[in-house]
């Protein structure tokens, strides 16, 4: 809905389908997973207060609150204090710059070219999270059910860009495997701690990438492979 840093936007649609009603993502970011199947019952989950606060904002928030947003040249700065709250500021934050992990205060170029798009857009897709579940916590918190897992943390290489950057991979990769339900856990090439599987080439702003995925169900003839 809104732009962040390691958006899974470009690959969404790669991953499997869920096999549950329930989907549970425990370092929710922007969400594109759930959005993708927003009918099922979500719960999202983030350790960053300011992603939980921007989520819990947009659920009670009307088309006309965000079309309300000013639509500026790039190179304004702006005052947290010109907004309705905190939560909003935020929202604008990552609404005026691209792919990055904390709210800006500059209107970047990228930004004044597509902020009345993704102004619209946000304000077009506020009815798809009104029954959606936000917590703000950190993963190892959150009980095990049989759910659909969407699982994308900060990856071990390029992950030092989010604010909470500090993971135990090894005791993720145990948290991850002993899940209930259907797991699709994310990472690069570049990842060893999971024994996870290339299946996207990307191209970025200076190199390419391939994306990687472990699944505890993983059939080959079930997930298409594009690389």
């Amino acid at each position: 809905m809104f732009s962040y840093y390691g958006s899974k936007s470009k690959v969404v649609n790669d991953y499997p389908k869920p096999k549950h009603n329930l989907i549970i993502e425990p370092f929710a970011g922007s969400a594109r997973y759930s959005l993708k199947y927003f009918e099922n019952d979500v719960t999202l989950i983030d350790k960053y207060d300011v992603i939980i606060g921007i989520w819990k904002y947009l659920q009670q928030c009307s088309p006309k609150d965000i079309l309300s947003l000013p639509v500026l040249p790039a190179g304004t700065k702006i005052s947290r204090d010109e907004f309705d709250c905190i939560e909003q500021a935020w929202l604008y934050g990552f609404i005026i710059t691209n792919g990055v992990t904390t709210p800006m205060l500059t209107v970047s170029k990228w930004g004044a070219v597509v902020m009345e798009k993704q102004i619209k857009d946000i304000a077009a897709q506020l009815y798809k999270i009104k029954h959606w579940k936000f917590i703000c916590d950190d993963y190892q918190n959150i009980e095990n059910q049989k759910a659909t897992w969407f699982i994308d943390p900060p990856y071990q290489v390029g992950g030092h860009k989010y604010k909470f950057n500090k993971i135990d991979y090894s005791n993720l990769a145990s948290w991850i495997k002993s899940r209930k339900g259907q797991v699709i856990a994310c990472e690069n090439q570049n990842a060893n701690w999971m024994d996870f599987y290339q299946f996207k080439k990307m191209n970025g702003i200076k190199k390419r990438s391939c994306e990687a995925v472990w699944l505890n169900d993983f059939k080959l003839k079930q997930f298409k492979l594009t690389l």
